[in-house]
Order: C-alpha cells, then structure tokens, then sequence
C-alpha cells in the first residue's frame, strides 16, 4: 500500500442535487481523502514543504464545493479531485462524498481514485 495522507469527513456546505427545490439551499455533504504525495511520506525530513499541507487541502476543497451548483454528488468528487492533482504534488487522491438525504439511510455517496497522467 502507497503511503497516503488522510483526511476524514471534512464537512461542506454545497448546493447540490436532481430538483431546484435541492439545491435552493445548500446542504451538507461529507468529504475523506486519501492523498498520495509523488514523494513517500519517509522522505519529508520532518518539513511541511516536502509535504502536502492538508489546510491548504481543506480549503481547496472548501472552495470547490463553495462555488457552484450540481446535480450529482459524482460531479462534486470529480472537481475535487481534479483540483487537488492540479494544485498539488500528489500521485493519486482518493475521493469519498456523503450525502445525507435519504430518510432510511444514513448516507448515499461516491468513492473515486485518480491519479496524475
């Protein structure tokens, strides 16, 4: 297994869902990533500029789910990743979106890998 920075239910507010009714507030949504830095996490020598700060992670991905409007929570995991590949120097990043909805469950959601070409 690759080395991985983790960060787990990042909380988000977004508009997002099929009806204009959904989305005409925005709703919270639940975000963990899997990071894969390009360089293994036992070359950092203890400096956050050999790594991938994970605040900066939080407010990419803050920012993503702040702008905007979608249909599906499979669109929403698609711009996070492709934004955190393009921002930062990572291998692959794993998405997983929750989305609390419906009543008898306790969440419906995707879970996406990417990885730089």
């Amino acid at each position: 297994m690759p080395d991985a920075i983790l960060i787990e239910k990042l909380e988000l507010l977004t508009r997002i869902g099929v009806t204009a009714e959904e989305r005409a507030h925005p709703q919270r949504i639940t975000v963990s990533l899997a990071l894969e830095p390009r360089a293994g996490l036992s070359s950092l020598v203890d400096c956050l500029e050999n790594s991938v700060d994970y605040v900066q992670v939080c407010g990419a991905v803050k920012a993503v789910a702040g702008t905007g409007e979608r249909h599906l929570i499979e669109t929403l995991a698609e711009e996070i990743a492709a934004e955190l590949l393009r921002r930062f120097p990572l291998r692959a990043v794993e998405v997983e979106a929750r989305k609390f909805v419906l009543p008898d469950t306790e969440f419906v959601g995707v879970k996406i890998r990417r990885e730089t070409k």
